[in-house]
């Protein structure tokens, strides 16, 4: 690797740092905001699993954003993640949990519009048709779940404190799932630009276990994210720990493990295979957002509950920075590329 690619994939680490800032609370935040799991024993677990998602199951959602807008220069590349990266901390700043997959495709419609190119719509339709159900989907989940849950509790006879015993283990179980998902689907937003144009090859590590181009930028992308966790993700963690519902330890294991399901859906490759091979309805490989499944989880939970406990005004605000999001990340694209290559004279598109 040569100074200047290592210069170009910093905006992609800067991206994998701030979806691990901001996404993290996904996968632990209800579990640490119930004061079932310390942070660092979560952040751990979340960084480890990430990376084991990322490396072994990530191509599917990459190819996705390709065919969306496959982006054939480092300049162009790194301009994309830089943008979509601006815009996850503009949300992180003001702590709320942003959408990654929303931001990368906004600045990825950004690179189109300046390169000329066409945006694929059967493509781009197939996403945001994600950004709709998912949460829908994750609801779903979570009060079939919920309900399941409350009932087998109801009818045990198991001691409080043994019960949040479970709980916590299960907290943990469900973590480490939605980590692995999470790495498996997201991965694609933060390194899934780079694939067409980095000048890398395959690398062999002992015991014979080589990665090919893509699972190396992806391995890259995922220390980023677990840096990212460590370093900054407490902010957000408040809010979609309990700022939109008051969270039990037994909702917080619902949450996390609806939103495992929803992300592993949408990222399996081998459901997709076997979907595809039996002739059945099959899910498309779209990196989806893992925040719309958690804020989906947590409402399916509310209307579980009645609904009346929900902080409409709180989930107002998320849903509004999921629209600002992909727009800003386009518009500071496609303006900083215009900067990119008339001052800089860097080649942006081919």
């Amino acid at each position: 690797m040569d100074a200047l690619f290592l210069f170009f994939i910093s905006s992609g680490l800067f991206l994998g740092w701030s979806l691990g800032a901001s996404d993290a609370s996904n996968i632990f935040g209800t579990a640490i905001a119930t004061r079932m799991i310390r942070f660092n024993t979560a952040a751990a677990i979340a960084s480890f699993f990430i990376i084991i998602g990322a490396v072994h199951a990530g191509s599917g959602g990459a190819e996705t954003l390709g065919e969306l807008g496959s982006i054939n220069t480092l300049p162009g590349a790194f301009m994309s993640a830089m943008a979509a990266a601006i815009a996850i901390c503009w949300s992180v700043k003001i702590s709320m949990p942003v959408s990654t997959s929303q931001a990368v495709v906004g600045a990825i419609i950004g690179w189109n519009l300046y390169a000329g190119k066409p945006t694929d719509y059967s493509v781009l339709t197939k996403i945001v048709g994600t950004w709709i159900f998912c949460p829908i989907i994750a609801a779903f989940i979570a009060i079939i779940l919920y309900r399941i849950i409350q009932q087998c509790c109801k009818k045990s006879n198991t001691h409080l404190i043994r019960r949040d015993q479970y709980t916590r283990i299960g907290l943990i179980i469900a973590g480490a799932f939605g980590a692995y998902a999470l790495g498996a689907n997201n991965i694609a937003n933060v390194m899934g630009v780079f694939v067409p144009s980095a000048p890398i090859t395959s690398v062999t590590f002992p015991f014979d276990i080589v990665l090919n181009k893509a699972q190396v930028l992806f391995f890259l992308g995922a220390i980023a994210i677990s840096v990212g966790i460590f370093t900054y993700s407490q902010k957000v963690i408040k809010t979609i720990g309990n700022s939109i519902i008051k969270m039990s330890p037994l909702m917080a294991f619902v949450v996390v493990i609806s939103q495992g399901i929803v992300l592993f859906l949408f990222s399996s490759q081998e459901l997709f295979n076997f979907l595809s091979s039996h002739n059945l309805p099959t899910i498309p490989l779209v990196p989806v957002s893992s925040t719309q499944a958690v804020v989906g989880a947590v409402i399916g939970i509310g209307i579980a509950k009645g609904g009346n406990d929900i902080h409409w005004n709180v989930l107002g605000k998320i849903v509004l920075s999921w629209i600002v999001a992909p727009l800003l990340s386009a518009l500071i694209c496609y303006i900083s590329l215009f900067f990119l290559q008339n001052v800089f004279n860097m080649v942006v598109y081919k």
